[in-house]
């Protein structure tokens, strides 16, 4: 028997204990908690680096595949190496370096020498394989492969120890019918772009990410992103991490281990005192005896090992009738076990061949083997279990059983996701591919034709701007389930891309069949989606490509669908278009009109011409407009509405309006001070970022007052970005430049622009200037705008003066400025001076 002091310290040393446990949970948790918000801290870097990695790998899938499947790179890089084309030109030279950053571009040839090389934008005599440092004839293999399906191989590697990006894909005249290949294996393209220190800090820092950098240690504490690149490479970058949670520490952590202190100080004063206590009323104690016997000490091991070693042991007699399960069973089953006993174990268990027993009984299973059978738990839910079992001396059968119910859910759900979109639901692009493939498998019948429908919603890009991508995601998923209505079980409908669907109807489809299903999904599509109580609103183009009218194979059939998408997104939002030769015709014309731009601009094809405007009170000239031609070597000189758009779509604007604002700035310098120089400038220029720089370059490099610098702009700005473009403006005015609304009069909302944004003038369009002497109606809003511009303090132009009968009129009406083919047309640099020279002005 214990005695009282004894009994007293164990009752406070439990006491103690217990409080010790409690300020250690405390502690733990608090140390739980700060490291939880550095891991969340540092999983989100990790997320960030990767998906900006994956996104760069795709920037480089998609830039090779513009270049590579193009007939004028198989004409120019394949057949034989055009080195003018390919690098005086810059279809595949320094323009690339310059434009995207690639380090290194290859062209290898059918027999995988290297043809073509461009190191930094300089060419070199060097091959893909010596500047890479590694073979690569498995990559080009790769390459030539994938070009069955128009496709391209990416892959992540290093550098000389730095993280590398690179592309190939074989040239192939893509859908150019002009082009004919020529039999040869296909030559193959190949760009490097190299991940330099400069280049992950810059990632970083767009990331809100500081020092990120390549990993060169082995310390665990410092976080780090693994990317897994080719031939098992692992690629470890780290950065600097922010780590939250060691401020809560700091400042929580000293108040319980204040707390701690001050509870223990009274628990041993307490314990001193009661211990002091006991031992004047006991002296002895009794010692307890231990009772257990070895055989519980047996009984426990046993059980440890048949509760640890798998998930539940069964055992039968040589009938298969249950004469043992271990108590794990109950545990995972949830069944009871004492049921179970005495019953025949194929009760319990189905296979999906045969029964349990029989299995059992084959080659009497002297050692142990596997299958897989199913059972019932306690909630009615049918479970998957993996059996081990082997015969216990011909007396009967022992085995475990592992419940695999969610390892085979998990294949089952791997295998769903590889082909479908996580999102919706609906089939993803690897579906869609073998879906065509099994239809293209055979030799396509007439009998067994197939209509393919590209589908780009409309207006889908402002909900997620204003609304948030959860809000688009949701959009999505009703768009998802709207495009399912209108399929049948022998048809598929794939998402493929952000707002991308494609339909692919089976069977022999009349084209007034097809119209009909057009006209019903995007009456569909358009019908309102209510997320969170407001309507939403969004609408559809439609490419439509028909097999095997347009094309028998499927890679030929999804391009031709695209392009007719192409068509319909340019002739007008919510329609539909059918495939014909002429769109492809178009759009490789349009590719080799963007590939003569690109060196127009770099090799003096462009010209401006000068467009004076007068003061009409007194014919006096105030200044001249730029206007760029463009003096193609083939189809002439081409006006601004013939490569503008192209510019624009393609990014070359910024390259062209940097040549305009610097030639415009440089002429202007050598007329008279009181002459302005107004230019263009394109709503792309204004989403560019770099408008504002720009201009400042131009004007100190020329050494032009800003003051005599007019820029004009179209309503579209204040459209597109209203905040963005105010701010820019404002910036411009800062410099001292004068900005002018061009074409005023044919938006709907010019008014409030006029209020709000600081213009020094604006031009009225010139289809109210044409109509004057035939609608009295055209000089009523002519005289309405000049009382509003004089009201504003703002200069008035009118444009398109054709007649000596608009001048008047304007005149009579006190317009402030005016321009023309009655006063001047446009004329060169040349020219231009040779006016100012003689001093010629408008005679009335």
């Amino acid at each position: 028997m214990r005695t009282s002091a004894a009994l007293a310290n164990a009752s406070l040393i439990t006491f103690s204990a217990i409080l010790t446990v409690v300020f250690a949970m405390a502690v733990s948790l608090l140390l739980y908690f700060a490291q939880g918000l550095n891991r969340t801290e540092m999983e989100q870097a990790q997320s960030l680096i990767e998906k900006s990695i994956n996104g760069a790998e795709k920037s480089l899938h998609l830039t090779i595949k513009d270049y590579a499947f193009w007939g004028d790179a198989y004409k120019h890089l394949h057949r034989t190496v055009d080195f003018d084309w390919a690098y005086v030109r810059e279809n595949f030279g320094p323009a690339q370096f310059d434009d995207f950053g690639f380090q290194g571009m290859f062209v290898l040839g059918p027999s995988d020498r290297t043809v073509y090389s461009v190191i930094e934008g300089k060419f070199k005599d060097i091959s893909a394989a010596e500047w890479i440092g590694r073979p690569i004839g498995e990559l080009v293999s790769d390459a030539r492969a994938e070009s069955k399906y128009e496709e391209v191989v990416t892959l992540i590697t290093t550098l000389k120890g730095t993280p590398t990006l690179i592309a190939a894909a074989a040239i192939t005249p893509g859908t150019d019918p002009t082009v004919e290949p020529d039999g040869r294996p296909s030559s193959v393209m190949m760009i490097v772009k190299i991940l330099d220190p400069a280049k992950l800090d810059a990632i970083g820092e767009n990331l809100g990410i500081k020092g990120l950098r390549i990993a060169t240690d082995n310390d665990t504490t410092v976080p780090r992103v693994i990317l897994h690149g080719d031939h098992n490479n692992v690629i470890q970058l780290q950065w600097s991490a922010v780590k939250p949670g060691r401020q809560l520490v700091i400042f929580v952590l000293p108040l319980i281990v204040l707390a701690g202190l001050t509870i223990f100080l009274m628990t041993w004063i307490i314990l001193r005192r009661n211990t002091k206590d006991a031992r004047a009323l006991d002296e002895n104690h009794e010692l307890l005896r231990n009772s257990q016997a070895a055989l519980a000490i047996s009984e426990s091991r046993f059980r440890d090992v048949a509760e640890a070693s798998s998930d539940w042991i069964w055992e039968t007699d040589i009938e298969g009738r249950v004469t043992y399960l271990s108590d794990r069973f109950e545990t995972v089953t949830g069944l009871s076990k004492t049921q179970w006993l005495g019953i025949p174990i194929d009760n319990l268990v189905d296979l999906q061949h045969g029964t349990l027993l029989d299995w059992l009984r084959s080659n009497n299973r002297l050692c142990n083997t596997t299958t897989e059978c199913s059972y019932t738990d306690v909630h009615l839910c049918k479970r998957i279990a993996k059996i081990a079992a082997r015969n216990i001396d011909k007396q009967g059968f022992r085995g475990t059983a592992t419940d695999v119910t969610e390892e085979i859910e998990s294949r089952q759900r791997i295998e769903y996701l590889s082909k479908h979109d996580v999102l919706t639901g609906l089939p993803n692009r690897s579906q869609l591919r073998e879906f065509l493939d099994s239809k293209f498998s055979t030799v396509l019948a007439l009998n067994s034709p197939l209509a393919m429908l590209t589908i780009d919603l409309d207006r889908f890009k402002p909900v997620n701007d204003l609304l948030g991508h959860a809000a688009g995601d949701r959009v999505l998923n009703k768009i998802a389930a709207r495009l399912k209505q209108c399929v049948r079980n022998e048809d598929i409908v794939a998402r493929v891309g952000g707002d991308e669907f494609v339909m692919v109807i089976s069977g022999k489809v009349e084209h007034s069949e097809v119209e009909t299903i057009c006209r019903r999904l995007i009456g569909l599509i358009e019908q309102a989606i209510v997320i969170d109580g407001q309507n939403i609103f969004v609408s559809a183009s439609v490419g439509i490509a028909m097999a095997p009218r347009d094309a028998s194979q499927a890679i030929e059939l999804l391009r031709y669908s695209d392009i007719a998408l192409y068509e319909a997104k340019t002739s007008g939002r919510g329609i539909w278009r059918f495939y014909d030769r002429e769109m492809n015709d178009r759009i490789i014309e349009r590719r080799r009109l963007e590939s003569d731009l690109r060196y127009a601009i770099n090799h003096s094809e462009l010209r401006l011409q000068f467009q004076p405007r007068f003061r009409i009170s007194d014919g006096k000239m105030m200044g001249a407009e730029a206007l760029v031609r463009w003096e193609h070597p083939i189809r002439g000189l081409l006006t601004p509405e013939e490569f503008i758009p192209i510019a624009e779509e393609t990014g070359l604007i910024t390259a062209l309006g940097d040549w305009v604002l610097h030639t415009a700035c440089s002429q202007a310098i050598r007329w008279p001070e009181d002459l302005f120089v107004s230019v263009n400038v394109s709503s792309k220029e204004f989403q560019g970022g770099q408008l504002v720089e720009r201009v400042k370059t131009a004007l100190i490099t020329s050494g032009l007052v800003a003051a005599r610098l007019e820029l004009e702009v179209t309503e579209s700005v204040m459209l597109e970005d209203t905040d963005n473009a105010l701010l820019l403006m404002r910036t411009l005015k800062s410099l001292g430049v004068r900005i002018s609304m061009d074409d005023f009069g044919t938006g709907y909302s010019s008014l409030s622009y006029l209020r709000s944004f600081p213009f020094d003038g604006l031009k009225i369009d010139r289809s109210f200037v044409n109509r004057l002497s035939e609608d009295p109606v055209d000089l009523a809003i002519i005289k309405a705008v000049i009382g509003l511009g004089r009201a504003l303090s703002l200069t008035v132009t009118a444009e398109g003066i054709e007649t000596l009968e608009h001048l008047q009129l304007l005149d009579s009406v006190s317009c402030d400025e005016g321009q023309g083919y009655f006063l001047c047309r446009p004329m060169c640099a040349s020219k231009f001076d040779d006016l100012l020279l003689s001093a010629k002005h408008v005679s009335r």
